[in-house]
């Protein structure tokens, strides 16, 4: 299906010294009439690689992830907007789905859901809570604005949403190192905002919340058939928990130098 025949599409990417994953994620979308990608201030090859892809790239500072993808938004000048991470790609199912999609979507309709499937120690990860991860991605350009607290944020569309065949397939963390880097760093930033809201208790959150996301994630969303993947993922998503509500308890009652 030509461009001729569908609705424009632009991709939106933000980065960080992304250059062992930018290429591939840029490959997924090459279908895309316009590639932006807004670099905070990558040390590696990542910028060279993206403008070698044909992308747009704008270097800013980082100001948080929801004000960052808000910006990269604003950037697109096409009638539908794709937004992805660096460390995802579009499956070729979905990436047909979003052309039939461009092709044939009502006016009524603002965005498209797409699954993401996710990749972790050398295995698709298909329960657990993990898939499918439903996220709001595709979108007409002055109908959605990403919303959320950070670190967590969200694409929220103003009208009627769609749902996508095919997977936005997402490869998340190199290893269990950086899995435990992003926890500490994640957790730092929901804890600050937390604080900053009067919101949680902290000591509830560490007894009851984070057992409750193990039993959730490994029993109750089947995280065990995902073999010992599948119980790191949980054992990790309680850890999760548990850090952040650690951190908001230090933030509360441990004065700093």
């Amino acid at each position: 299906m030509g461009a001729a025949s569908r609705a424009s599409l632009a991709v939106c990417v933000i980065a960080q010294d992304e250059e062992e994953r930018i290429g591939a994620c840029l490959a997924s979308v090459a279908f895309a009439d316009e590639i932006v990608v807004v670099d905070s201030g990558s040390t590696d090859r990542t910028v060279g690689i993206a403008r070698a892809a044909g992308a747009r790239v704008i270097e800013r500072a980082w100001p948080g992830y929801v004000a960052q993808k808000n910006f990269a938004l604003e950037q697109a000048t096409t009638e539908w907007v794709l937004c992805v991470d660096a460390d995802e790609q579009v499956s070729p199912q979905l990436a047909e789905s979003i052309r039939n999609a461009l092709a044939t979507a009502p006016a009524s309709v603002a965005g498209y859901r797409m699954a993401r499937r996710t990749l972790y120690l050398g295995r698709w990860i298909l329960h657990g809570g993990w898939y499918p991860d439903y996220k709001v991605r595709l979108v007409r350009r002055g109908r959605a604005r990403w919303g959320g607290v950070d670190p967590h944020d969200r694409l929220e569309a103003e009208g009627p949403v769609g749902t996508l065949a095919g997977d936005l397939e997402h490869r998340t963390y190199r290893d269990i190192s950086d899995h435990l880097r992003t926890i500490d760093r994640f957790t730092s930033v929901a804890a600050g905002e937390l604080h900053a809201r009067g919101r949680g208790v902290a000591l509830a959150g560490m007894l009851l919340n984070a057992p409750a996301k193990f039993l959730k994630m490994y029993v109750l969303k089947a995280g065990f058939l995902d073999g010992v993947p599948g119980f790191i993922v949980a054992a990790l998503g309680s850890y999760y928990v548990f850090l952040r509500y650690a951190k908001l308890w230090e933030l509360r009652r441990v004065r700093r130098p």
